[in-house]
């Protein structure tokens, strides 16, 4: 049984501020790292999108439409032994700073080993469909 951290919020928000600098970078080996072997997204408007390999291409294909950064705003982790869901808004934005989408989302994280990975990651837009 895997022990409860004393402060999940802070050790999520130091994994998400190290995945919102690699996406800047534009390191999409990288940021399939941040997914479990298993990791799934799940984003609006789109199937599963299952394993590092087709994350580490849809978030290619998210930069290659001009995505540059990705803000991350935790509002708030609860922890289940070796899982955390996390509920969080996010801004995605261009080389710009222009907002290209806003929303919300979910992310279930699993500690494997020493590290904490997000295992599903669900988001959905809030801003008005044209």
């Amino acid at each position: 049984m895997t022990t409860i951290e004393s402060d999940i919020h802070s050790s999520i928000r130091l994994i998400t501020d190290s995945f919102e600098s690699t996406f800047s970078i534009g390191d999409v080996n990288k940021i399939a790292e941040f997914y479990t072997e298993s990791g799934m997204l799940l984003p609006s408007g789109f199937d599963f999108v299952k394993g590092r390999q087709d994350i580490k291409e849809f978030w290619q294909s998210a930069i290659d439409m001009g995505i540059k950064y990705i803000k991350i705003d935790i509002i708030e982790i609860e922890q289940h032994d070796d899982t955390a869901i996390e509920m969080s808004n996010y801004t995605l934005s261009g080389s710009d700073n222009q907002v290209i989408d806003a929303g919300k989302g979910i992310v279930i994280w699993k500690k494997t080993g020493d590290a904490w990975k997000m295992h599903r990651d669900i988001w959905t837009s809030s801003l008005a469909q044209e």
